[in-house]
């Protein structure tokens, strides 16, 4: 008998343990676009080290089920269970956020932060590091690619299904976005 329950505890823990590795396997996968430990050193591309596994795990849905646009996103994560893009999203959940350092004239700062008082700041908070629950951290979040972000949510032919983000970026004048954009990138706390 108690060989048998030996077994079957050597049996789960060799299982959890390839699991574990197979996660960190996996998530290694990302580091080509996303940074080692979600720290992205591309200016096109989010870091997601940090972000919280609830939105982490919802736009990864969105991709793989095709209720969210993207260029190559969608075609990743099709090859992922569920199970996986939930392991992924915990994974990166329990990095650190770490925000990337970018400068901004003084002129765009002012008028960013007057468009993040008017439009974000509600759902984002001041800086970007105070989000609501269901929103990520976006301070010092490369400012390419939220302005790519926002673009999106203001063209009606590209599938972005956060109802509010799409009001709030479609009332925006044009000039707004990359001053929202580099006002939240060059937020540091």
């Amino acid at each position: 008998m108690r060989k048998g329950v030996l077994a079957v505890a050597l049996f789960w823990f060799s299982g959890a343990a390839t699991a574990a590795l197979d996660i960190e396997v996996l998530a290694r996968t990302c580091n080509n676009c996303h940074g080692v430990s979600g720290v992205s050193v591309g200016q096109s591309m989010p870091s997601i080290g940090g972000l919280p596994r609830e939105y982490l795990k919802t736009v990864m849905k969105q991709w793989k089920y095709d209720e969210r646009g993207a260029a190559t996103m969608n075609r990743i994560v099709k090859g992922f269970s569920d199970d996986e893009i939930d392991a992924l999203a915990v994974y990166f959940s329990k990095k650190r956020w770490v925000p990337v350092p970018q400068g901004v004239g003084a002129k765009l700062l002012a008028r960013g932060k007057g468009v993040i008082s008017e439009n974000c700041e509600d759902c984002h908070g001041l800086t970007g590091s105070d989000p609501d629950e269901d929103a990520p951290k976006i301070n010092g979040q490369w400012a390419k690619y939220m302005q790519l972000e926002l673009e999106k949510y203001r063209d009606d032919g590209f599938l972005m299904p956060h109802r509010k983000m799409k009001r709030t970026a479609r009332k925006m004048n044009p000039a707004d976005v990359p001053a929202a954009a580099h006002y939240y990138g060059a937020q540091r706390k």
